[in-house]
């Protein structure tokens, strides 16, 4: 690996116009009818944080990539593209997770044409090693 190289997390997560609070308190006898007018459309978040490896005073840096439906290998090489945009072109880790998109047969022939870009995979059932992950859990608040 070059010693100047970005190491970048990325990840990706599934969000909806619903409500998500699905219970109410209300008196015995008198179950609350709650009413929306949103629907069911749902859209993909991708997130990727990356900080460089060896020059602290760059800084991390967080992005956000906002699609309708879901990500699937042509959508993430989008998403990568406009990575290596973000990162003008220099050398980067990606540490991924074991999405099946992310190491498609696609995705593996793309990114064995980038010489920007080597991928390496974080073990299995280890979510807590990918920082991406916690702004998914974070509740937003108004």
């Amino acid at each position: 690996m070059n010693t100047r190289t970005w190491i970048i997390f990325p990840d990706e997560s599934r969000i909806s116009q619903l409500p998500q609070i699905r219970r109410t308190c209300s008196p015995r006898g008198r179950t609350p009818l709650l009413r929306h007018r949103l629907n069911w459309n749902r859209a993909s978040m991708a997130g990727a944080w990356g900080h460089h490896s060896t020059d602290p005073h760059r800084g991390a840096h967080l992005c956000f990539y906002l699609k309708p439906g879901s990500y699937e290998t042509a959508g993430l090489i989008e998403v990568l593209e406009q990575m290596k945009v973000f990162y003008r072109g220099e050398r980067a880790v990606l540490v991924r997770d074991g999405l099946s998109t992310h190491w498609s047969r696609a995705m593996r022939a793309w990114a064995a044409e980038q010489d920007w870009l080597t991928l390496e995979r974080l073990p299995a059932y280890a979510p807590e090693l990918n920082p991406v992950e916690l702004l998914w859990s974070s509740p937003i608040r108004a």
